[in-house]
């Protein structure tokens, strides 16, 4: 009777293991059917800084299945698509980052997009000669954006307070009609409108390069997206945006004929434009994140406190978790 007993409970385990082994034989032929990888979407809106991204897709180095790029008119709608649940990411400057944060989204940044030496200007008419002649006058600017950041710094510097100016909250997409009707007299805005609105007549007051690290674009990814299902689909939106720089690094000539039409400006502008910006590759995203305090951390904590102390934020904030590095590469992108 013990012997058929225990030749039963040998039975059992011996079928059990051979389930287990079986289970793990199709995980490891059928991986995908026990975590299955979902495509990820993306708001972005037209910017020098992501426009190597909207490259990759045009030149099909982004597989669509994968990598889903929703258009937007402005970083405010590119927002309130991350809030209306729409897409899992948006590039975003590293201040709308935040904000998105305070508005009870958690965020992650996993990749810096540019960073802004002369790129983001103020722009006035001709009869403003510098930042104290602002008192007064209708300054146009991006609302719950880099607009905001730039406004802040531009205050601190002419010591100004919102007071003291005209404020009007405008979208970058209309930036070009309100300069043209007038309905401004300075205005904060940034490639390639800047570009046009200099053609036209404006002169420049400020920029970024007397701001260093404020203005930094980063891929922002809803903290909740970054598991295995998503995994692959962020990697590869990273790699194919690599992809593209080096191809703009290597052939600018011909990346920015490519590039010319989406951001509606000659081949000769792209290039121009261009030279406002630092376009972090793999080894140099590494450098600004992967580090114990990575810069970009550092960054974003002086970030908190500007917005702070301009209430731009409403309360200190916490950033752990806020940076995640491995998805990045772990070396350059080679064609």
């Amino acid at each position: 009777m013990f012997s058929s007993i225990s030749n039963l409970k040998f039975l059992k385990r011996s079928h059990v293991l051979g389930l287990l082994l079986a289970l793990l034989a199709l995980f490891a032929v059928y991986p995908g059917k026990w975590f299955a990888h979902k495509p990820i979407s993306i708001a972005a809106h037209v910017w020098l800084g992501y426009e190597p991204m909207f490259l990759a897709r045009s030149e099909g180095w982004l597989q669509s299945q994968q990598v889903h790029i929703l258009e937007t008119a402005s970083a405010t709608e590119s927002i309130q698509a991350l809030m209306a649940g729409k897409v899992d990411a948006a590039a975003l400057t590293l201040d709308e980052t935040l904000k998105v944060r305070e508005m009870g989204l958690p965020m992650t940044v996993v990749m810096v997009f540019n960073l802004s030496a002369g790129a983001d200007k103020l722009l006035a008419s001709q009869d403003i000669n510098d930042l104290a002649s602002l008192k007064g006058k209708r300054l146009g600017y991006e609302p719950s954006s880099v607009g905001e950041v730039m406004l802040a710094e531009v205050l601190n510097r002419a010591q100004l307070n919102r007071q003291d100016l005209k404020l009007h909250p405008i979208p970058v997409n209309q930036h070009h009609e309100a300069w043209h009707e007038k309905t401004v007299d300075a205005i904060i805005t940034y490639e390639p409108t800047a570009t046009h609105l200099l053609a036209d007549g404006a002169h420049q007051l400020f920029d970024s390069t007397q701001a260093p690290n404020l203005i930094i674009d980063v891929l922002a990814v809803r903290s909740d997206r970054l598991n295995h299902h998503y995994a692959k689909a962020i990697r590869h939106l990273i790699t194919a945006h690599f992809k593209a720089l080096r191809h703009l690094h290597l052939n600018p000539n011909d990346a920015a004929y490519r590039m010319a039409a989406h951001l509606q400006l000659s081949s000769f502008e792209v290039l121009a434009a261009y030279k406002g910006l630092v376009l972090p590759d793999a080894l140099l995203n590494h450098h600004l994140m992967a580090k114990t305090p990575s810069e970009l951390l550092v960054s974003a904590e002086h970030l908190v406190d500007l917005m702070l102390n301009y209430q731009l934020l409403k309360k200190p904030m916490v950033l752990s978790e806020f940076i995640d590095a491995s998805y990045l590469p772990t070396k350059n992108i080679q064609d």
